[in-house]
């Protein structure tokens, strides 16, 4: 049978069961009336549990923290409360046993809609019969509960009562992945765990039950049966974004956020288990304070707590701090679950201090004519070497005035490398002043200035050496004709001493003469020919022939100056043309009779090499056998008049210039008339007579005749 008892705002709904002792809540679900408040220290209703052992140890835990039950079994608020939610759920576990019971908080015209849900009472029997006839209220189970498993997690109640009824669990959980964690007493309704659950993994599961026959057809359902995990504090809180570095600038005001620190906690985000608080575990180095930074609790900031002038980078034994951050659940109780990490902060230098020389003066002596580092200037900066408020930046503000001098930083050093760019003469001057002053990459903070150290003198003293004499100009040039007589003057160079001081003689000397052609007085400079210069000659480059000479004075150890002439020469007419090819081959029975082009070259220049002109010979004998015929300024083609029979033939060609006067090459063209088979040309001699003695035997037959007639 079914029965309800009331209380002041409260309805127990109740199933009578056997008389035996069940452990755990005797009653699993309340509906209670959202008074307008719940007030502090005042009971709400009682619970009653019972592990049927005596109660040993036994604990309560409630879902809101807002409220709590005392050890009699009276729910009751720690405050005033005018909004609690629309349900609180009490979990009770003693030595022998664990449960949890549901309280439902209904509004006013609630109460009775929500039993209409459950039941349905009909006529004056009073007797309630189910809307649905399968009624499963949702079950909450602790996560991480111990052996022994199965256990009893809750109950489904049916009124349908056909023989042979049986209750099936289906979903998630059940025949589903991960399977076989909740089962169903086909016949009591009863709701079993068969292991211990982690909220982590799953924090719901959604099942449904439904009411089948003895065939396994269902006659009612299904209804959803909803399961919740109830988190405990089992998961440490972690920090999972590391490593963590902060920075935070030198001299900065006290309470300047650095940097900050959350951690991760897996358990319910709405229980105390997951309600972090931080906390500041060890700080190292200690000085110049024990407590240089500070930890918000709740949200992790980490922020400077130490006056500007203790957070100086240059007064600390090291401008890294490391933090040891602690993180603890249960909102920083002592019961709570901890997680720890490291924090390192870095104090970032600024430009407070700026760069000084050494010392005020800087000496440095250099040979006239050397180019190079004379000298490094030091200096000192007690900023950080890794920034730009440490880098030096140097500049000559004086004493520079031809840009001989050039500084740069050494930056491993930060020394100002000071050197000579263009050659110091001695005697122009002996001595140089420069003023340079120093400056940081990184401008100085506002109230920090450049003072006199950051400037300094350097003196520089030049030492006299024995100079090279200097040709003017260098390099020299003339233009002269080739092949002009042995003997003749090209030019008379010309050398001076850059040494004004010292009263030195000069002598000359060939240095490179390639071809061997010239000649130098060593006295006077004066360059002559001993050989006729030749254009056409290799050693000559584009119509130029380079020589070098030298000048040497009277120092001790002497010094030497190298002089380059160039002599462009002038083309004259002195190259006869050249004929080629030189060698023709025509097959004797050969239907095309132009038997070679020729070409003539002449090494020249213009007007003395083209338009040449080709001309034959005088040929010997009554017929003429060949022709010449220009094609072109350069080139003309050779042609038989007729067949010849096979032999070696040669054709007397001269060919002429343009030149004044224009000069004559008289040259022969070898001809091989061959005989040619089947694509095969055979110019052996053997039976062939040379055209020379046709010719011979030709006019010997020709006087012949003529005497007998």
């Amino acid at each position: 049978s079914v029965s309800f008892l009331f209380f002041p705002q409260v309805l127990l709904l109740t199933c009578a069961e056997d008389l035996g002792c069940v452990p755990g809540f005797q009653q699993k679900v309340f509906y209670i009336e959202q008074p307008f408040e719940f007030t502090e220290d005042q009971p709400v209703l009682n619970l009653e549990f019972d592990d049927c052992k005596g109660n040993s140890k036994l604990n309560f835990e409630v879902s809101n923290p807002d409220f709590k039950v005392e050890r009699d079994g009276s729910l009751v608020a720690l405050k005033n409360i005018s909004e609690a939610g629309r349900a609180l759920f009490v979990h009770a576990r003693s030595e022998h046993a664990e449960d949890m019971a549901e309280i439902l908080i209904v509004g006013p015209n609630e109460k009775h809609g929500a039993l209409k849900e459950i039941f349905k009472i009909e006529g004056n029997l009073g007797i309630p019969r189910q809307k649905r006839a399968i009624l499963a209220t949702p079950i909450l189970i602790p996560e991480n509960q111990r052996p022994p498993f199965p256990r009893s997690v809750g109950k489904v109640i049916s009124s349908e009562g056909a023989e042979g009824a049986k209750f099936r669990l289906s979903g998630k959980g059940v025949d589903q992945d991960p399977k076989g964690i909740f089962r169903i007493n086909e016949i009591s309704g009863d709701v079993s765990v068969t292991r211990a659950l982690d909220r982590e993994a799953i924090a719901n599961y959604e099942l449904e039950v439904e009411v089948t026959d003895i065939s396994g057809k269902t006659i009612d359902g299904p209804v959803r049966l909803d399961i919740s995990v109830i988190d405990q504090n089992d998961n440490r809180p972690m920090f999972k974004e590391g490593p963590y570095v902060g920075h935070v600038m030198e001299g900065s005001p006290t309470g300047t956020t650095v940097m900050r620190m959350t951690a991760f906690d897996a358990d319910d985000s709405s229980t105390d288990n997951a309600l972090l608080r931080y906390n500041i575990l060890k700080q190292t180095p200690t000085k110049p304070s024990p407590n240089m930074f500070y930890i918000d609790p709740e949200k992790g900031d980490i922020v400077t707590v130490v006056s500007p002038v203790l957070l100086d980078r240059e007064t600390m034994e090291t401008p890294k701090y490391e933090l040891v951050i602690e993180a603890k659940d249960m909102g920083g109780l002592d019961v709570g679950l901890t997680g720890t990490a490291t924090a390192t902060i870095l104090i970032d230098d600024k430009n407070d201090h700026p760069p000084e020389f050494t010392k005020k003066e800087f000496q440095a002596t250099v040979k006239e004519g050397v180019t190079g580092v004379i000298v490094n200037l030091t200096v000192g900066d007690r900023d950080d070497p890794a920034t730009g408020a440490w880098r030096a930046v140097y500049t000559i503000i004086n004493g520079n005035p031809g840009q001989s001098f050039e500084i740069h930083t050494n930056p491993q050093t930060n020394e100002g490398m000071l050197s000579v760019v263009k050659p110091l003469d001695y005697e122009i001057s002996a001595f140089h002043t420069l003023l340079i002053k120093v400056e940081n990459e990184d401008p100085l903070i506002p109230d920090i200035a450049y003072g006199p150290s950051s400037t300094a003198t350097v003196q520089i003293t030049v030492e006299d050496v024995n100079e090279g004499p200097v040709f003017h100009p260098n390099p020299m040039t003339v233009t002269k004709q080739e092949n002009i007589p042995v003997g003749s003057v090209v030019l008379t160079v010309n050398a001076t001493d850059p040494d004004t001081l010292q009263h030195q003689t000069i002598r000359y000397s060939v240095y490179k003469d390639p071809a061997g052609w010239l000649e130098i007085n060593p006295t006077n400079g004066t360059i002559g020919t001993t050989a006729v210069l030749d254009r056409e000659s290799p050693y000559v480059q584009n119509n130029i022939y380079t020589a070098l000479f030298l000048a040497i004075d009277s120092g001790n150890p002497p010094a030497t100056g190298t002089g380059t002439l160039h002599i462009t020469l002038e083309d004259v007419n002195d190259n006869v043309p050249s004929l080629y090819p030189t060698l023709a081959k025509v097959c004797e029975d050969a239907k095309d009779l132009r038997v070679v082009v020729l070409g003539a070259s002449d090494k020249d220049l213009h007007p003395n090499t083209d338009p040449f002109k080709f001309e034959l010979s005088k040929q010997s004998g009554p017929e003429k056998l060949w022709r010449i015929t220009k094609l072109n300024n350069t080139h003309a083609q050779v042609i038989l008049l007729q067949n010849l029979k096979k032999a070696n033939y040669n054709i007397p060609i001269s060919v002429t210039d343009s030149g004044k006067p224009p000069l004559t090459n008289n040259t022969e063209l070898k001809l091989q008339v061959c005989s040619c088979k089947k694509s095969k040309m055979d110019c052996s001699a053997t039976d062939a007579l040379h055209i020379s003695i046709t010719l011979i035997l030709l006019s010997l037959f020709s006087l012949f005749c003529k005497s007998f007639l």
